[in-house]
């Protein structure tokens, strides 16, 4: 896969689109499988790690493009860079119908969210290969949004990691970084 950009960055009007191998548009929460060949999961990425610009799959617009999410007619930051890389799982949905029976509440509407903590940013709009190891179910407004931690598969730590455990031994501390960032945010 490739991107194709528009507009300016930091503006209302850029936008990322995801191409195929031919160069045609794509969906990338549509079009592209959820499953990798090798068996692990592909990964959508909206915003790269340190960056603090709110990009969103934009899943209301033909082709769902990724565009900055706005807030007062203003395109929308976080307060603080985000630690990781975010984004989404293509082809999965919160169905905001379906109440989960431990939380309570029912999903946001919107494809499942992603964390990956590898050591690189990765680039708005382009899928990669990843490994989920845990998930966190997050109440955001009264709706249930989880958030899946995974690993590139190319990082030197993935073959150490398969669950929560692994990640707290090679990165001490960093589930709950994750958790204190998204529950501050």
């Amino acid at each position: 896969f490739s991107t194709q950009e528009k507009g300016t960055l930091g503006t209302l009007e850029y936008l990322v689109t995801t191409l195929d191998a031919s160069g045609n548009a794509i969906s990338a929460w549509h079009d592209v499988p959820l499953y990798a060949e090798n068996g692990n999961v592909n990964f959508y990425c909206e915003i790269p790690a340190n960056t603090s610009k709110k990009f969103e799959t934009q899943t209301k617009k033909p082709g769902n493009p990724i565009a900055q999410d706005e807030k007062d007619g203003k395109p929308r930051e976080y307060p603080y860079p985000i630690l990781w890389n975010y984004g989404m799982l293509p082809q999965t949905w919160e169905d905001p119908e379906e109440v989960d029976e431990v939380l309570g509440q029912a999903g946001d509407n919107d494809p499942t969210d992603v964390v990956e903590i590898g050591s690189s940013p990765c680039k708005i709009g382009q899928v990669y290969q990843v490994k989920p190891v845990c998930a966190f179910a997050m109440i955001d407004d009264g709706e249930v949004d989880w958030k899946v931690v995974v690993i590139p598969e190319d990082n030197a730590k993935s073959a150490k990691i398969s669950n929560a455990d692994d990640v707290e031994k090679e990165f001490p501390g960093e589930l709950q970084s994750i958790y204190e960032w998204f529950r501050d945010y």
